[in-house]
């Protein structure tokens, strides 16, 4: 069953830097996780919650790849349209690129390289019932990881601020690359400023709701994994292996 008027986006672009000389051969998001491509992770976590209107963002490098395992959708259930981001200029940028796709419907962006263990259809459902302007996903991770990531200050359950790789994370509830926005995120996005970093940060987007009052955050209670690095793609592999045993 379709969830209805929720569309996803599905980040796929950047340029994989930290997975040289990986990268230099295809897509980041094309390289496999145990039995798969990264990408199909993503697409199944959209599925899975019941959409089926899928916008994929991915860059120029190696974008032809993309495009040819993907095809229209119709080999995963979905409908697929492309999108390509000239340039690596932060998630908000990208998320920026969906603006028409979305139209005046809520929709759901996943990071590329992000693996849920878990259904998001209650928490999609949630938000698509919800009068919030957003909704993040909160994962329980150790300090050292915490120190990589956005990290929620919490009060309660309530999350007050987040964060941006903290030396000394005031939390170990990471945001997780699952973001729930209504059209309203695309002006927000054409306010933000770069960061000494020179990209619009996600962080940035999350406190700006925090602020109005209208952020809502989910905590997961199975395990999630991300492959940004190498280090990450191989334990990912691991973790997935023996997660296909055991079901």
């Amino acid at each position: 069953m379709m969830v209805l008027g929720m569309k996803g986006v599905i980040l796929a672009g950047g340029t994989g830097s930290r997975l040289k000389p990986l990268t230099n051969v295809t897509n980041k998001h094309l390289l496999p996780i145990y039995d798969k491509p990264m990408i199909f992770y993503p697409i199944e976590a959209l599925r899975g919650a019941g959409i089926r209107d899928i916008l994929v963002i991915t860059g120029k490098h190696h974008a032809g790849e993309v495009f040819s395992l993907l095809g229209s959708g119709k080999d995963f259930g979905v409908r697929f349209t492309f999108k390509v981001q000239d340039e690596a200029g932060g998630i908000p940028q990208a998320i920026g690129l969906a603006e028409d796709f979305a139209g005046k419907e809520k929709f759901v962006s996943i990071n590329g390289d992000n693996i849920v263990m878990e259904s998001l259809r209650p928490f999609v459902d949630a938000f698509e019932k919800g009068k919030e302007e957003s909704r993040i996903l909160l994962s329980e991770t150790t300090e050292d990881e915490a120190r990589k990531a956005g990290v929620a200050v919490l009060e309660g359950e309530k999350v007050v601020k987040v964060v941006e790789k903290p030396p000394k994370p005031p939390s170990n509830f990471v945001v997780i690359g699952v973001y729930m926005y209504t059209p309203h995120v695309f002006s927000i996005i054409k306010s933000l400023k770069p960061s000494g970093r020179g990209e619009l940060e996600i962080a940035d987007i999350h406190n700006t709701y925090v602020e109005r009052g209208t952020l809502a955050a989910s905590r997961l209670s199975k395990p999630w994994l991300d492959a940004g690095s190498v280090d990450e793609l191989a334990r990912a592999n691991r973790i997935m292996e023996e997660y296909s045993m055991k079901e």
